[in-house]
């Protein structure tokens, strides 16, 4: 018996790829590319590209078959023509809409700027409300009574410090926190953290336009919320987050994380 005897080579019939063994087919026909398909995929950027996707199937479909539990069924579509239309559909959806509200609502153009005087309220772009806000915290600023009541700096400098204190610990807790947690509720803390850190934005961007806010809510008020309001807001959503974590299945969605660890 020859060696092609022994150990056939996969043939193809009518684009239907045949096990070596000749037992069946591989996969549905509407899966299996054609010959002419392979073909054209068999060079450059698109060999690469397919070969990138069926190591991906096969490693996702060794990791089921070794898989002890049943797994929820994960439906995928490739990028052309699926997704690339599901997505280009939505983003003429969203320019259509900005298209036609700035046609039927205009902006009020206000008078030109007067470079001679100045304005009575100053203030920076919105997204800059926060580090503005962080600015205002003169209040906080301790007088030292070893220094005679004054304080140890300046109130913009005290600001300014606030800034790189906020700052750097924003900077640090992606090192700090290394889970491999995907939803709030399989870490409440941190997720508190978030709850918290965005609340406090919000109410120290609110601090920083109190001019604004003085007719509406009294001063010392807003002073007072600025501080207390993420506390309540993070303690919330920790004991929300916490009382859901039975009900999510917390053992079985770790167990599939470290089936499939993030990459």
């Amino acid at each position: 018996m020859t060696d092609t005897e022994t150990d056939p080579e996969p043939a193809t019939d009518g684009g239907e790829e045949v096990r070596a063994d000749g037992t069946g087919i591989v996969a549905p026909d509407d899966e299996t590319p054609t010959w002419r398909e392979r073909k054209e995929r068999s060079q450059g950027l698109s060999r690469l590209t397919y070969e990138y996707f069926e190591r991906a199937r096969r490693e996702d479909q060794d990791l089921r078959t070794e898989s002890t539990y049943v797994e929820r069924d994960v439906l995928a579509f490739p990028t052309w023509p699926h997704e690339l239309i599901r997505n280009l559909s939505i983003t003429f959806f969203f320019v259509g809409m900005i298209i036609f509200l700035s046609a039927a609502l205009p902006p009020h153009i206000a008078a030109p700027a007067d470079p001679s005087t100045t304005p009575a309220i100053i203030l920076p772009d919105w997204y800059l409300y926060w580090s503005f806000g962080l600015l205002k915290l003169g209040p906080l600023n301790p007088e030292l009574a070893i220094l005679g009541g004054e304080k140890l700096m300046a109130d913009r400098t005290y600001g300014v410090v606030a800034n790189i204190v906020v700052v750097g610990f924003i900077s640090m807790v992606p090192f700090i926190n290394k889970g491999a947690a995907r939803r709030p509720v399989e870490q409440p803390f941190w997720a508190a953290v978030g709850v918290f850190g965005v609340t406090f934005a919000a109410t120290i961007s609110a601090l920083s336009v109190k001019n604004l806010l003085a007719p509406v809510i009294d001063t010392h008020l807003l002073f007072d919320l600025t501080f207390l309001l993420p506390f309540v807001t993070g303690f919330i959503s920790y004991g929300l987050l916490k009382t859901m974590r039975e009900g999510y299945m917390f053992s079985l969605n770790r167990r599939y994380y470290r089936l499939r660890p993030p990459k």
